[in-house]
């Protein structure tokens, strides 16, 4: 099982994603910072549940890039 995440945490990261990418990177502690930076959250819960989301999201989009690499060269080498 997956873990659930509220709307909130997604839509906030999926922004931030969006508008600021070369400020997120696959590392949790730096995302922390960045986010504490970029938003106005009281709440220390939340804005650690957004940071490792967006780490969560990096680390996705890493693993496609890297299997997409895979598929080309296989694809490559049988040619």
């Amino acid at each position: 099982m997956g873990k659930v995440r509220p709307k909130l945490v997604k839509r906030i990261a999926r922004e931030l994603l969006s508008k600021y990418p070369e400020l997120f990177k696959r590392d949790f502690e730096h995302n922390k910072k960045a986010v504490s930076m970029l938003t106005i959250i009281s709440s220390k819960k939340l804005r650690n549940q957004i940071a490792g989301y967006i780490t969560h999201l990096l680390a996705i989009e890493a693993r496609r890039e890297k299997r997409v690499e895979v598929v080309e060269e296989v694809s490559e080498a049988s040619a």
